[in-house]
C-alpha cells in the first residue's frame, strides 16, 4: 500500500510561481514512477508530467516550457518518497485541483489533490 499526499496549492497571481510536493508513504520502494494530473473546473482528468524511479521526466508539451517535475530530497534518491511539481508563469487557466498518482507493479494509488487557483 501506498499513501500520497499533496502539498503546496494556493491563490497565485499570473505570472508567479508555485511548488507542489507530492509525499509518499507506505510501501515507497514499490513506486515505479509519480505522475501528476490536473482537473479543472467542468474539465475532464490531465496529465501534467511524470518521473520514475531513475528519474527519467516528461511533461505535458502544453506545459513544458514552464513547468517541471523533479524529485525533492537528497540528490541520487533511488526512490519517490517526495516528488515536486515546479510550476512557473502560472496562467488563470492553470487553474485546477492537482493530484499525484503513484503506479506500482500492480496497483496505482492517488493522492487527495492539492487546489491551486491563478488570478488575473
Amino acid at each position: 500500500q501506498v499513501q500520497l499526499e499533496e502539498s503546496g496549492g494556493g491563490l497565485v497571481q499570473a505570472g508567479e510561481s508555485l511548488r507542489l510536493s507530492c509525499a509518499a508513504s507506505g510501501d515507497i520502494a514499490s513506486i515505479d514512477r509519480i505522475h501528476w494530473y490536473r482537473r479543472a473546473p467542468r474539465d475532464s482528468r490531465e496529465w501534467v508530467g511524470t518521473i520514475t524511479r531513475g528519474g527519467t521526466t516528461n511533461v505535458a508539451d502544453s506545459v513544458k516550457d514552464r513547468f517541471q517535475v523533479a524529485k525533492n530530497g537528497t540528490k541520487g534518491t533511488l526512490d519517490l518518497r517526495a516528488v515536486e511539481l515546479r510550476m512557473n508563469r502560472l496562467k488563470v487557466e492553470d487553474t485546477a485541483v492537482y493530484y499525484c498518482k503513484a503506479d506500482t507493479e500492480w496497483e496505482f494509488f492517488w493522492g487527495q489533490g492539492t487546489q491551486v487557483t491563478v488570478s488575473e
